[in-house]
């Protein structure tokens, strides 16, 4: 599937902090701290899906 360099910068920066919450939460692991990293990364994927989803059907380039 061939996509525009936005949809590759949006899909970059929300892989950027989803691998920054995924590797604080594993260097605390068992304290609150790394729990909260752990539910934000797995929003943070959900957020994504939709955002990707919503660029695809609105961008001609991509859709």
């Amino acid at each position: 599937m061939r996509t525009c360099p936005r949809f590759a910068s949006l899909r970059e920066e929300y892989e950027r902090e989803i691998g920054y919450l995924s590797a604080h939460a594993r260097q605390h692991a068992g304290k609150p701290s790394a729990k909260t990293s752990a539910k934000h990364a797995a929003s943070t994927r959900a957020r994504m899906a939709r955002a990707l989803n919503g660029h695809l059907e609105r961008c001609p380039e991509c859709g």
